[in-house]
């Protein structure tokens, strides 16, 4: 216990009552932070410290006035801190303060985020035959939105690509789960959310039942299907309950329980979110994602929806055909379009006001934004119904889910009440209009007679004194008073008591206008109690129709995203894909969604089925098949999200999943490299796709030795095209795997075009990506060239032909050395059928001795010659004998080297450090 009495004793004792990091404890007109708190939150969000005495210590002390408490906390929260509050209320002895509320990451209301913001819940429950299953259970706060999924039979890795689908700002991990080191480290990697060990009591599975059948009714739980899901009942549960404890008061607008099952949804998992880029980009930026790119909604809510169609894929052929036909139907009515998305710009985000109105945070802005955005839906229902082309959509029925009549009802209520433009704070008056109700019309009458009266009083007196220099105003020390000039002072009526002299003037007041300040003060607070006590009252009817907020605040979301669909489709001249069950593929004249912005694009024609599932893309680098392999995902992707596609036509077989390996970077701060990142992610892979998902593979194996990687790259080949089955593009350049289109039936090779030769050693070439994708396998990847585009210093390109070509002939390579006293050169090279290097020497005995590798000729040295040269020169010993320290220490590095455990990069670097050796001496 705190030693300190007092207020900060009080706010010692408040802090040890609560597992919050912060308590902002309201003292007056100011919320203060005390002891550590106070530098904590001076150092974060740069406010003064203060000493504050208490039992004969000193504490720091930081404070935030009341009105200006929000902002803060909201900065708090998004750098991670749960913040209690402790509110002061009246007592009859005096002042008493107590906990409200907690604000955490996830039940934050005042988020200036438009994207939603979601607290999970996450139970894992181990059988006694190994198994695991995971409970899953989200809400966004802000909108009342809840979801629980169960996850049967699954491991870590499905229940982490489910958590990340809602990219939640803070995540309750369930008993079984706090100890598991493991997987809390990989659910901060994979989604960044707080996360915070909730009582576990909350998820017992009686307890948890029972307060999510109190929640939603029994009946509700049964008919969503949850009901003998225990481990979802528990996630479910514990979050119901976190938000109870909280105090952030918004169960009341979590009304609607929906339960969805794993077969629901398209899996998207972290690293295939990331390398599709589709709300933001590698680089981390939401400029240039797909979201971004498609994203012409003019709300909040509706933009909100996009991003959440786009991170959740549906697999239900007739919502999709829905969603379709209601984007086309916008597409084709371009007047009654742009006039609804007129008229929603003006809408507010009504899931969000009604999450306010049931906590009791809403003010009566907020009250005038729901009336304003109710009364939209009657003028877009209107727009909907007056062209023949919606009112023939299904647009017509989205907009019947919302409650027309009501919405009108309670918009009318509303405007009845509130004045056009009221004040901010709820607490001085000025927020209704004269008529609402008649008692407060009588007080606000005798209140602004009793002000009116005040404000005449100047007039009247300067009348009744002849004194000029004379004025009335009131502050929080004297009152009412009445001020006069110096000079005239000598002309107050005998009745004027002097209360405050001043450097130029003299203030006084009277017992008349000390009466009526007393009236005013007692009229003015009679006026403020009943106005917020109406306030409440209006207030708690529209949190009594949350429901009709978040049905209407849904309907208006669907025609904004739907709308911002058929604005893409139009200006960029997308197709209706036809979507299907089964494994076909097929696209024409396809485009990526988001390259085409910015550059003009060269279409490609793509089609996959069951006799033509593995595609091996070949080609030059630089030419466009990562580009290719995406489009395909991402037209994929958007087909089932209900959008039309960057296609000519297009018709897409349902998948289950869609998974990508597109790059690595490494992590080595979790002790990864390029190539360990690149193995898990193929794992996950192998894993978890199926013979109805979609593969993406863009190189595998690359990241170590040149024989390891064919060999990982052709045994994963291997397994998916015989055991997993799904539709995969595997973009390569290890030419060696297009042998397997010959001999599988299910891989076919395809290649991207180039036209022209590439340099030699004899000429320069001349070579141009086409970007266009034919059947067949290349040859070649065009290396060399791309090296030469990017810049790389002649000498090395023209170096990297010579040795390319020499490989491609099957001949040996001779290692460039330093040159000799005579003007020679010191050899080594690399034989073929051997795999090592060696001396000029060393490689003339060999082969005499049969190798097959050819002799490389030397600069006209004779002692250096290979091939008939070779009787001649010296025995080995005699050579080594002859050269210097530095070339025989690359020539005992060469010999040790062992060339198929030693990837073609650093092969490549070894050489060039060599070469430099040599070239110093």
């Amino acid at each position: 216990m705190t030693e300190a009495t007092g207020i900060v004793g009080e706010f010692l004792t408040l802090k040890e009552g609560t597992d919050a990091d912060l308590l902002a404890m309201q003292c007056g007109d100011f919320y203060e932070f005390f002891a550590e708190d106070a530098e904590i939150v001076a150092d974060e969000l740069d406010l003064k410290v203060s000493q504050k005495s208490s039992h004969g210590s000193s504490y720091p002390m930081a404070g935030v006035p009341v009105d200006d408490l929000t902002p803060y906390v909201s900065a708090l929260v998004e750098r991670g801190y749960r913040v209690a509050i402790a509110d002061q209320h009246e007592t009859e002895n005096g002042h008493a303060r107590e906990i409200t509320r907690v604000v955490t990451p996830g039940t934050h209301l005042e988020t200036g985020d438009e994207s939603a913001q979601y607290l999970a819940a996450v139970v894992r429950e181990t059988s006694r035959d190994g198994g695991d299953t995971y409970g899953i259970a989200a809400t966004d706060v802000t909108t009342g939105q809840f979801q629980v999924t169960q996850l049967d039979d699954a491991d870590a890795g499905e229940a982490l690509t489910e958590l990340y689908t809602f990219a939640p700002a803070e995540i309750l991990p369930g008993p079984e789960l706090r100890n598991d080191d493991e997987f809390l480290d990989r659910l901060r990697e994979r989604t960044g959310a707080a996360l915070t060990l909730h009582d576990s009591a909350s998820f017992e599975p009686g307890r948890a039942s029972h307060t999510v059948r109190e929640q939603f009714g029994g009946e509700t739980v049964d008919s969503v299907g949850i009901g003998d899901q225990d481990v979802a009942v528990q996630a479910a549960g514990a979050v119901l309950s976190y938000v109870e404890d909280t105090g952030v008061g918004t169960l009341a607008a979590v009304t609607r329980l929906q339960a969805y099952g794993e077969r629901d949804h398209v899996d998207l998992d972290a690293t295939t979110q990331r390398n599709l880029e589709l709300t933001e980009t590698m680089q981390g930026d939401s400029s240039g994602s797909l979201f971004d790119t498609i994203d012409h909604t003019v709300t909040a809510a509706g933009g909100r929806l996009l991003q959440q169609w786009l991170q959740r894929p549906r697999r239900n052929r007739a919502e999709l055909r829905r969603r379709q036909s209601c984007v086309a139907a916008l597409s084709e009515a371009a007047m009654a379009r742009e006039r609804i998305r007129e008229t929603l710009s003006d809408a507010y985000d009504l899931e969000r006001l009604a999450a306010r109105a049931t906590s009791g945070s809403a003010d009566a802005r907020d009250l005038r934004a729901v009336e304003e955005t109710l009364a939209l839906l009657g003028q877009v229902a209107d727009a909907v119904t007056e062209t023949e082309r919606l009112a023939e959509s299904p647009l017509a029925d989205a907009l019947d889910g919302a409650d027309r009549e009501a919405a009108d009802a309670l918009a009318a209520e509303l405007d009845s009440a509130l004045v056009a433009d009221p004040p901010g704070t709820v607490r001085q008056g000025g927020l209704f209009k004269r008529g609402f109700d008649d008692d407060l019309d009588e007080i606000i009458d005798e209140h602004e007679a009793a002000l009116e009266w005040l404000e005449t009083l100047p007039d009247r007196e300067k009348e009744r004194t002849g004194i000029t220099h004379l004025s009335v105003d009131r502050n929080k020390t004297d009152g009412y008073y009445i001020q006069v000039g110096k000079s005239e002072t000598d002309a107050v009526p005998e009745e004027y008591q002097h209360i405050k002299t001043l450097k130029n003037s003299k203030r006084y007041t009277t017992s008349e206008l000390d009466e009526k300040e007393r009236d005013v003060l007692r009229l003015e607070e009679r006026r403020h109690d009943m106005e917020y006590e109406r306030f409440q009252t209006l207030r708690g009817r529209v949190a009594e129709r949350a429901t009709l907020l978040q049905d209407v605040g849904r309907a208006l979301a669907e025609l904004d995203a739907f709308a911002s669909l058929a604005v893409h489709a139009v200006e960029n001249d997308w197709t209706r894909p036809a979507v299907v069950e089964g494994n076909e593929l097929s696209i024409e004249a396809g485009r990526h969604p988001v390259v085409e912005q910015t550059t003009e694009f060269v279409p490609n024609d793509l089609y996959m089925d069951d006799d033509r599932q593995f595609l091996i893309v070949t080609g030059p680098n630089m030419s466009g098949k990562s580009t290719y392999m995406r489009q395909a995902a991402l037209i994929t992707l958007l087909a089932q999200v209900g959008s039309f596609v960057p296609a000519r036509s297009a018709t897409v077989g349902l998948v289950d999943g869609i998974f990508t390996r597109v790059g690595a970077l490494d992590e080595l701060a979790q002790g990864r490299s390029t190539f360990m990142v690149e193995m898990q992610e193929l794992s996950n892979i192998l894993h978890s796709a199926t013979d109805e998902s979609l593969v993406i593979l863009d190189e595998v194996g690359r990241g170590t030795a040149t024989f390891d990687g064919i060999s990982i790259a052709w045994a994963a080949t291997e397994y998916i095209v015989n055991s997993i089955q799904s539709k995969t593009l595997f973009a390569t350049h290890y030419h060696e795997l297009t042998a397997l289109g010959e001999e599988l039936p299910a891989v076919e090779n395809v290649h991207v075009a180039v036209d022209g030769e590439p340099r030699s050693a004899e000429g320069d070439g001349d070579v141009t990506f086409l970007r266009t994708v034919r059947d067949g396998p290349t040859d070649r990847s065009y290396g060399v060239h791309v090296a030469d585009l990017a810049g790389v210093p002649e000498p090395v390109v023209g170096r990297s032909q010579e040795v390319l070509d020499r490989l491609r002939d099957d001949k040996a390579i001779e290692i460039r050395g330093s040159e000799r006293d005579d003007g020679g050169t010191t050899q080594a090279v690399f034989d073929l059928d051997s795999g090592q290097f060696r001396d000029g020497t060393a490689q003339s005995a060999n082969t005499s001795a049969g190798s097959t590798a050819e002799p490389v000729a030397t600069d006209g040295d004779p002692e250096h010659a290979t091939g008939e040269a070779a009787a001649e020169a010296p025995d080995g010993d005699e050579a080594a004998a002859s050269l210097d320290p530095e070339t025989e220490t690359v020539l005992s590095e060469l010999t040790e080297l062992d060339v198929n455990e030693t990837p073609p990069v650093e092969l490549m670097a070894k050489v060039q450090e060599w070469q430099a050796e040599l070239d110093d001496e």
